[in-house]
């Protein structure tokens, strides 16, 4: 389930606070302020409830005026019904102005690109508050009623609040009968009720916060719920009766049927080992089933049938899988479904809660791999970045519990080599050759994928002119179709006047590439997260030019060969000037173990790239 709340506004308004951001210990400037942010959830002995949630928000610069004059609520179509109890503008004075019933929108079943009414389990109630200026407050209150729950008998949240968030007065409450003996934990709460009456249980936090510090912003941080503000409350006894209430819904829609039967069959056409097997019918998932929908949510637990995602060529993640699973037991090759978050989680909390695994794919046992068909142009038998290292809950199968393995050290490959040769006017003349492994090569394959024959044609003169250059050339790559973790292609161009003569410049790449030395080098002036576990991967990149510069000019300085060499990382550069021809070699070799990073990494990490980067900033000065 989603919805837009006032802890979920403020987080829109994060941007703003950003231009503002003083030191971390100090105040950030405010723009808005929560003065109130109740949710009460009430729970039915069947597991089915209504989710009641209140906010006051005061507008108190003019820049949030754009983000708090309206208000979003999204919630499950096929379950849940939504109602607004309040919704008006107060004004200093005291004035209340309702929100009028034109200024109401319901948009049925999601937006575009969400696969539309078939596929989408999601509508949103908007409404519009009238007559806002600085110094109003907003107050908007609803309940959402559940007609039933995810799964059946069982009810699971995660609620909490924003560290670096202004609340007057935050409260948390869940009602729930005394029978579904739910076990709950809370972290930087204060438990205000714990009241036991004709059997319910009455539970209730407290929460306020009216001196909010500033937070670094850190999209690779580690989501850790022990450090955060909120409460985990769940009838679930373990994770693994989550896989299993899963698995009573899905698997049986992986049954085979004849169609099934024939498509596996025509797939796997000429194909005898397993592997060659698996490996066609998910690249044929991959590739012919779009993405659609939602994943796994309140309304959402439960794969369409095989016939409709096959006549619609369209599904969900679990769609994806469970197609995959009856196509790969078509053939006679036994998998299972595995649970997991695709977000910044590594670490799944001690309390069950259904709502921290929101995504699905296969594993293969007899093969020993993964296989994401959801994810698009990820190579057979790999998973995509953000699922490895992770925890997973196996659905149907043998295994209880399993973790996706972190991406293989080294995999991670970049090798460019160019050759420049400099005219006396300052053109120049060259030719570039990128080859790529790993994650690097998935996503130049992502880039170029759906790109037209015509603007190929224009790839290089387009990436000189968008640096205000004017150049021709001929740019050549392999095919990016196939779902393969290699790529390589190359360049020849003409650029006029590209340097100037006297003068002198950074060695840089002359062309587009995935992963030069320079981006791992820009950690240098990067902040570290004190606090948090960041996600990390290793990495290679391997540089290699050739400067040829005109008879007339004379090279008076080039950069200082260096090495410096760590646990988990070594760079070395070496520059070799004989005549009028520069030849330069650069590698950084990152074996970050990964998948996960510890502050104290971080930092010797950040310390390392500044004794590289002052020989990147190093010139090669001629005249």
């Amino acid at each position: 389930m989603k919805h837009r709340s006032g802890r979920r506004l403020l987080a829109a308004l994060a941007m703003l606070c950003a231009f503002n951001a003083v030191a971390e210990e100090e105040a950030p400037e405010r723009f808005v302020q929560n003065e109130r942010d109740h949710t009460a959830y009430i729970v039915n002995a069947d597991g089915s409830y209504v989710e009641q949630r209140e906010w006051a928000l005061k507008v108190l610069k003019e820049q949030a005026l754009e983000a708090v004059k309206e208000a979003s609520i999204s919630y499950s179509t096929s379950i849940q019904k939504a109602e607004v109890l309040q919704a008006y503008t107060l004004k200093p004075d005291g004035r209340r102005i309702d929100v009028p019933k034109s200024n109401y929108q319901v948009q049925t079943n999601g937006g575009k690109g969400d696969g539309g009414p078939v596929f989408s389990d999601y509508s949103s109630l908007t409404v519009v508050f009238p007559e806002l200026a600085v110094g109003d407050t907003v107050v908007f209150s609803y309940k959402l009623v559940a007609s039933k729950p995810m799964f059946d008998g069982q009810f699971s949240v995660v609620d909490g609040f924003s560290s670096d968030t202004y609340y007057g007065d935050g409260r948390i409450s869940i009602d729930a009968p005394v029978s579904l003996q739910a076990q709950y934990q809370a972290w930087n709460l204060k438990q205000t009720r714990d009241e036991t009456k004709d059997g319910r249980r009455l539970l209730e936090w407290s929460y306020s916060n009216t001196a909010p510090k500033k937070n670094k912003d850190d999209a690779a941080a580690i989501y850790d719920i022990e450090k955060s503000i909120a409460v985990a409350y769940s009838t679930f006894r373990s994770y693994a009766d989550i896989a299993d209430a899963y698995g009573k819904r899905a698997l049986p829609k992986a049954a085979v049927t004849p169609r099934i039967q024939k498509l596996a069959d025509e797939i796997a056409a000429g194909k005898q080992q397993p592997r060659d097997v698996a490996k066609a019918l998910y690249e044929w998932v991959s590739t012919n089933i779009t993405y659609a929908g939602n994943c796994i949510g309140l309304g959402a637990v439960v794969p369409h049938d095989l016939d409709f995602i096959l006549d619609n060529k369209m599904g969900d993640c679990k769609d994806h899988a469970t197609l995959l699973q009856a196509l790969l037991a078509a053939k006679g090759i036994s998998s299972e479904q595995d649970l997991i978050n695709s977000g910044n989680l590594y670490t799944l909390p001690k309390i069950p809660v259904a709502s921290m695994v929101n995504h699905v794919f296969n594993y293969i046992p007899s093969l020993d791999l993964y296989a994401d068909a959801t994810a698009k142009g990820i190579p057979f038998g790999m998973l995509p970045i953000q699922s490895a290292g992770k925890p997973i809950l196996p659905v149907g199968g043998e295994r209880k519990e399993a973790r996706t393995p972190a991406w293989p050290l080294g995999s991670n490959r970049q090798r460019m080599s160019t050759v420049l040769k400099i005219q006396p006017d300052g053109s120049v003349t060259g030719k570039v050759k990128v080859e790529l492994n790993g994650m690097y090569a998935i996503a130049a394959r992502a880039g170029f994928r759906d790109v037209s024959k015509d603007t190929y044609k224009d790839v290089t003169k387009n990436f000189f002119q968008n640096m205000g250059l004017i150049a021709s050339g001929t740019f050549t790559s392999e095919d990016p179709k196939p779902l393969l973790d290699t790529y390589s292609y190359s360049s020849e161009f003409e650029v006029k006047e590209m340097l100037p003569i006297p003068g002198a410049f950074r060695i840089a790449p002359a062309f587009f590439n995935i992963s030069s030395v320079a981006h791992f080098a820009s950690s240098a002036t990067s902040e570290i997260d004190e606090k948090n576990d960041t996600s990390c991967v290793s990495g290679y990149s391997e540089e290699e030019y050739v400067y040829e510069f005109p008879e007339q000019v004379k090279v008076v300085a080039v950069p200082p060969d260096l090495a410096v060499a760590g646990d988990a990382l070594d760079y070395k550069a070496t520059y070799e000037l004989k005549g009028n021809v520069l030849k330069v070699k650069r590698v950084f070799d990152d074996r970050t173990p990964g998948s996960t990073c510890t502050p104290a990494f971080n930092k010797a990490y950040k310390e390392f790239t500044q004794k590289v980067l002052p020989n990147l900033k190093a010139q090669v000065v001629y005249q």
